[in-house]
Formats: structure tokens, sequence, C-alpha cells
């Protein structure tokens, strides 16, 4: 099976017969348009990642939350790719101010776990991490259709979920978000582990410590890949570059996850975004 990133959170599963994206955000405005604008898809950026990674085999697109960097283009890809999108009630009606059809839409109020061709998603209840004055809306939801352009306060977090994907004997989980509910992974395997750090810079060591403990110990992976580091403000195509500011060093989030698989013996690795790895 083939794994690739591209950028913030946004994975995409390959068995060779189906794929299955995992959040869906590849426009990547700028943090100007973020703070001072309205969003709306840039169909030239994501009609070239559907072409150059031919993405004619998508049947599902599962959201993580419903903030703009994890589900904007959702709707876009769900239209022009046949696919359809699971996800929270949020999601739902972002996907429904895409005009995207009803009978693509699939509720995690109703399932929590989902079979797909050869791959059996199930979906964890999880946590945002800690709350910024930027994105302070943990818990509130997009409750009527969201149309685009929208702002980015629009895009409200409505929940927060992780997913064990089961595929060719392996199982994977996505872990979106650097946060974690105590004992949430308790029975939890997984051969690789998508591990969210965006928000770890900065906090306790006691905290950082307790976050890998309740990951990376709870379900013992063989490889741990960082995710939602990169710069997202930045182009999709222009140079990748960690997330940096007077509050976020990734850089240095990166170097401490590696480090701490190092102790554990755990293969680490950082793919950058629009690269693939096989498994």
């Amino acid at each position: 099976m083939r794994v690739t990133y591209l950028g913030t959170t946004t994975l995409l599963f390959d068995d060779g017969t189906d794929q299955i994206l995992f959040d869906c955000h590849v426009s990547r405005p700028s943090m100007a348009a973020c703070l001072f604008g309205r969003l709306s898809t840039d169909r030239t950026v994501a009609g070239k990642v559907i072409d150059e990674f031919r993405i004619n085999r998508l049947r599902a697109i599962f959201i993580s939350h419903t903030h703009y960097d994890h589900v904007m283009d959702a709707p876009y890809f769900a239209k022009r790719c046949g696919a359809g999108i699971f996800g929270s009630a949020s999601a739902l009606n972002v996907a429904r101010g895409g005009n995207v059809d009803e009978k693509q839409l699939h509720s995690f109020e109703t399932d929590t776990e989902f079979i797909i061709g050869n791959f059996r998603i199930k979906v964890i209840p999880s946590v945002h991490s800690a709350a910024r004055w930027y994105n302070n809306d943990l818990g509130e939801i997009i409750d009527a259709p969201l149309i685009q352009p929208a702002r980015m306060k629009d895009y409200k977090e409505g929940g927060f979920f992780d997913f064990l994907v089961n595929c060719e004997g392996k199982n994977l989980l996505i872990r979106p978000g650097y946060n974690h509910i105590e004992g949430q992974l308790d029975g939890i395997k997984a051969d690789i582990l998508f591990l969210g750090i965006a928000g770890m810079s900065g906090d306790t060591e006691n905290r950082k410590r307790r976050f890998f403990e309740e990951t990376v110990d709870k379900v013992s992976p063989e490889t741990v890949i960082p995710i939602h580091w990169d710069n997202f403000f930045r182009p999709l195509y222009a140079e990748i570059k960690p997330m940096r500011s007077l509050l976020i060093n990734t850089a240095v989030s990166l170097l401490e996850l590696e480090n701490y698989c190092s102790s554990k013996g755990i293969e680490y690795l950082k793919l950058m975004p629009l690269t693939s790895t096989d498994f």
C-alpha cells in the first residue's frame, strides 16, 4: 500500500484498487488571506494534485475536524472524483455548502466503523490541541451549509477524531492533533503511527512526556511519521518549511519526536509534502 503526504494532515492511502483521503487541504491560502479575507478552494492547485497523483479511484474522504486547514477542499475533491465524505455533522455541512450530493455524505454519528474495499476504518473520538486565540472554538459546530468563499472563523472545529485503518494486514493510526485522552488508546496497536505535532513546541516537558506515553508507547508502532508540521500558509508547490512563529517552532518538535523514537528503538520517518512511501 502506498501513502502520500499532501501536507498539513492530508494523507492519501492507495492499495492499488481504491484510494482514500484523510483530511483534504491543498489550497493553503496565505496568513493574510486567512486573517482578513475569505477563503475558497484553489482549483488550479487541487486539480494539479489530482492529476499528478492520479487520484482517479478515490472512494472516500474522512475528515478529522472542520477547521479550514483540514476540510476546505473536501467538497471539490468529492465532486470531481465522485468520493464520499465521511465526518461529523459539521463536515457534512461543509460538503452541503459545496453542493456535494446527499448520497455521498456519511455521518460519524450513525457509524464508527466503515469498510471500503480492503480498508477497514475505525473512527475514534479524540481531542484537539489546546486552543489559542485563533482557534478558540473547540466543540462549536457548523450548523448550516458552509458556502465558499467563507471566513476562516466560519470553519468551527466541529468535534475531533482519530482514525485506525486496517489494510493488507497492517494497522495504521492517524492522530492529527497534539493532545490525548488518558487511556483512549488502551488495547490499540498500530504498525504505523501518523502523529500530529502542531502545538507541541512551547508545551511543558511533563505534558510532552505524557503525550508520547499515551500515543507512541501505547500503540507500540514500528514506524512513527510526523504530520501537521509544515507551514501551511505557504503554497504546496513552494519550498516546504516547518511552521515557525513567536509561539510555534515545529523544527524543534520534529527533533524531540525523532529523539524520543530513537530512545525507544522505533523508526522515525519524516515525509515531505508531495512525497510517498510504500508499506
